[in-house]
């Protein structure tokens, strides 16, 4: 098994300010307020899991008019060029209410070294949410469609120099690309096809040598594909019996973690946390001017 480059350091947003004030997705209900005492100790044991698993945590101060700020996620896209330095692509929101996140998170990646840039602001050119883009082998896999635009992948393709490859989200409640896939190492990764379109789907099972595929039910229930992995050892809020046999298999370690005052926002283990030290292809070419590929 060949672990991931990247993973071991994270961006995240203490939760001291989360609530849900509005609805963005079906997980959203203002009757169901998360316990504020509890979602802060579910987020400490969070941080304690992934120090104590050879990882390093950056903590960003959540601004009170910003709930959804402590999915950290989906603040912008952080990637380490082995041609150049590292560039954090900040997210452009679909929804107005997360907007103002930016302005806080922007000079946050910058004092950590993190050259900037967007491929939209304030509600003007195409929406991008990281939580739609991953590191894939020689490219980046971006989901489209719900939160971002297809027009960001080319965005993406030219300012950061990579391969994107794009798939199609069709599915309401898998709104992000990070519900419904979770890279684990080099040729595997979990897969929901529910999530896309059939071209998509089918393009995506190609791409991964070995796909563990997670139905729609146990996406949805359980969050499973919202984890996060540190060399061996898996991250996640739940993990459905088949699934946990296949990650054994494989010689995964699983840690379950609750993170069910998180669910009522929408999210959870990769959602509240960004990567900080995404790499793509250290040995392979870099794409000169980038090169956008959609099934």
């Amino acid at each position: 098994m060949t672990e991931l480059t990247w993973g071991k350091h994270y961006a995240m947003v203490r939760p001291d300010h989360f609530r849900v004030d509005y609805r963005i997705n079906p997980f959203m209900d203002l009757a169901d307020q998360p316990d504020p005492l509890l979602a802060r100790d579910q987020w400490d044991h969070l941080v304690a899991a992934i120090e104590d698993n050879g990882g390093a945590v950056e903590v960003l101060e959540q601004r009170d008019d910003a709930p959804d700020m402590v999915y950290a996620m989906n603040l912008g896209l952080a990637m380490v060029r082995p041609d150049g330095g590292p560039s954090m692509v900040m997210s452009h929101m679909r929804h107005a209410e997360r907007r103002m996140e930016t302005g806080s998170a922007q000079p946050f990646f910058a004092d950590l070294g993190y050259a900037t840039s967007y491929v939209g602001r304030e509600g003007v050119g195409a929406h991008f949410e990281a939580g739609d883009a991953f590191a894939w082998g020689d490219a980046l896999v971006v989901g489209y469609g719900p939160r971002s635009d297809e027009l960001a992948l080319k965005h993406l393709a030219t300012d950061l120099d990579v391969r994107v490859r794009g798939f199609r989200i069709t599915h309401p409640g898998m709104y992000h690309l990070d519900l419904a896939f979770c890279p684990l190492d080099e040729r595997r990764a979990i897969v929901c096809p529910a999530a896309f379109d059939e071209a998509s789907a089918a393009a995506l099972l190609e791409l991964v040598p070995e796909p563990l595929i997670l139905s729609e039910t146990d996406a949805l229930e359980t969050f499973a594909a919202n984890s996060i992995v540190l060399g061996k050892t898996i991250l996640m809020p739940a993990c459905p019996d088949s699934t946990r046999a296949q990650l054994e298999e494989w010689g995964f370690e699983i840690l379950l973690l609750e993170l069910g005052e998180f669910h009522k926002g929408g999210g959870s283990i990769r959602c509240l946390t960004n990567p900080l030290d995404v790499t793509i292809g250290r040995d392979l070419p870099v794409v000169v001017g980038g090169e956008v590929v959609i099934p």
